[in-house]
């Protein structure tokens, strides 16, 4: 007992003394490869007793960097502010634990200094390798991992470095415009039109989408003016005042309204609960995301559910197979119909 009154931690050699085995044995065992080894289940059963009765356990991280590997697999997400992010990390932790690596999540809180901050941390943590989900400098990222000989694979965003597994925002895009344009009402005038709104130009998403959203109007009804791409940004009060304005400007919501994503959507229903019931009658609802309480709005919304659990399963097949040929690979995301509750990864938690 030390002077404080608080026991020593103590060493694997205690460990070895106090099981009586060796120093070797004890390691095995508690990392779990005693089996291969052929030390007897008994001699494994005293050693893992005498250490849970010592309080004992094993330092990872310099396991890690003996062994040149860590078992741990990080993912970076810019928030965990909406069911997307949140289902990535859900498929993201059970696809770990099911190769028995042990999983890191972590939001950088959509800040690029930050992110990199967080990759250096996990990287100095011997990480075995690293999803990064919706990178804001995919460059920096890419450069840090390849320094330190880490596997990466990026999803949501792309990167130039290393696969990209992505949601088909244009394909999705187009097929949810299309959706929308066989519902709407016909008309004349801009009010007769569809509307873009939310997401960042410079953003790859949102790029892709509206041109999904472009294709798929001037199909059906020619040319898409600039004005009915409405790209401004993710923050739900940009998108409440984008789309009051756009009701000022139009005398009312348009015929159809794309939405590009849940937060966006969520700055959208600010404004849209503050307009009478039948002012919505008219109007088409789209939203690029999924969430199952937008099926008990009192009006319709069409909502494309992104497949989490196939991106992040493929993110790993390309880890466990050191896929590192820099290419983009898009997954098909589903159209989920008004008044529908499609079941996730997160349907079954509890």
């Amino acid at each position: 007992m030390s002077v404080s009154g608080i026991r020593p931690r103590p060493t694997l050699k205690d460990i070895a003394r106090l099981a009586e085995a060796s120093p070797s044995t004890v390691s095995a065992v508690l990392s779990g490869t005693w089996q291969a080894r052929r030390i007897s289940e008994s001699t494994a059963d005293r050693v893992r007793r005498v250490a849970d009765e010592q309080g004992f356990s094993i330092n990872r991280q310099a396991r890690g960097l003996r062994r040149g590997r860590s078992d741990m697999v990080g993912l970076i997400l810019p928030m965990h502010d909406n069911r997307f992010f949140a289902a990535t990390a859900q498929s993201f932790e059970a696809e770990a634990r099911a190769r028995h690596l042990c999983p890191v999540v972590v939001s950088t809180l959509r800040d690029p200094a930050e992110e990199i901050r967080t990759v250096e941390r996990l990287i100095s943590y011997a990480v075995d390798s690293l999803v990064i989900a919706g990178a804001s400098d995919p460059v920096a990222i890419g450069a840090l991992c390849r320094a330190a000989g880490v596997r990466h694979v990026y999803v949501d965003l792309p990167g130039e470095d290393a696969p990209s597994v992505l949601s088909d925002n244009f394909g999705g895009a187009k097929v949810l415009t299309e959706a929308l344009l066989d519902r709407m009402a016909p008309g004349s005038g801009p009010r007769a039109l569809p509307y873009f709104v939310g997401g960042s130009p410079a953003d790859s998403a949102t790029a892709r989408r509206s041109d999904g959203f472009r294709a798929a109007v001037s199909q059906r009804l020619g040319q898409v003016a600039p004005d009915q791409v409405l790209a401004c940004g993710y923050a739900p009060s940009r998108a409440t005042a984008e789309l009051a304005a756009l009701c000022d400007r139009l005398g009312g919501l348009p015929a159809a309204l794309f939405v590009n994503s849940l937060t966006v959507f969520e700055g959208a229903l600010r404004h849209i609960v503050t307009l009478p019931a039948s002012d919505l009658e008219g109007t088409v609802f789209g939203c690029y995301d999924h969430d199952p309480i937008a099926s008990f709005l009192p009006f319709p919304v069409h909502m494309l559910r992104q497949n989490s659990e196939a991106m992040i399963a493929r993110a790993f097949a390309l880890i466990d197979e050191e896929d590192v040929e820099p290419r983009v690979i898009e997954i098909a995301p589903d159209l989920v119909p008004p008044r529908t509750i499609r079941p996730g990864t997160l349907f079954d938690l509890g």
